[in-house]
């Protein structure tokens, strides 16, 4: 049985990892390129001024913060975005806008 309190923790894990990840510019700089589509390391080394193994290590620090995957296509790895991968970035920002838009619609509404 999986307790409420090992999730919270685990969802609290994940988005601090894909916020770690999204701290680097150069990791962003990727994630632009695969929001086109998928994309091979040596694909994606060509546009960023890094070499191939810097991408592949940017590459694994968001796969393992969940936010990219990938699979062989014969010898190459090909990368693509894992939206579901985001969910837990954008729960922590709504969780600061959230009481924000609803104190302003209260606000709008006592207003006419």
């Amino acid at each position: 049985m999986i307790h409420k309190s090992s999730l919270v923790k685990r969802s609290e894990r994940q988005t601090a990892a894909a916020l770690k990840a999204l701290g680097e510019p150069r990791r962003v700089e990727i994630l632009r390129l695969l929001r086109d589509g998928p994309r091979a390391v040596g694909e994606i080394a060509a546009e960023v001024d890094v070499s191939q193994q810097a991408v592949s290590q940017h590459l694994a620090v968001l796969d393992e913060a969940g936010l990219v995957e990938a699979r062989k296509v014969g010898t190459r790895s090909v990368y693509a975005i894992r939206p579901d991968g985001f969910a837990p970035v954008e729960e922590f920002v709504r969780s600061f806008w959230t009481p924000r838009l609803g104190a302003l619609k209260d606000d709008i509404e006592k207003g006419r």
